[in-house]
């Protein structure tokens, strides 16, 4: 199974098989996610294994411990948008 490997525009090195992608619950909680913002680890589990979401928090991690939904938001879009192509 081949898998691709990309980068965020802040840095965030990521591996992702491109099959996750292929998945309709994937989509449903993409699809819910303005309803239910508390889908979003969900998603980021599904997409990037617990093992990867642990290292964006990390990776976007504030100097007082916190990490902010919007630069989470902002890396998930980023991932989202460099593999639209492998989606279609």
């Amino acid at each position: 199974m081949k898998k691709n490997q990309g980068k965020t525009k802040s840095g965030f090195v990521y591996t992702l098989d491109p099959n996750k992608l292929d998945d309709f619950e994937l989509l449903e909680k993409l699809a819910g996610v303005d309803d239910n913002i508390l889908d979003l680890p969900k998603i980021l589990v599904m997409l990037l294994g617990e093992e990867q979401k642990d290292k964006l928090y990390d990776h976007v991690r504030t100097e007082d411990g916190r990490v902010p939904i919007q630069k989470v938001t902002e890396e998930i879009m980023d991932i989202f948008t460099a593999n639209k192509e492998v989606k279609n």
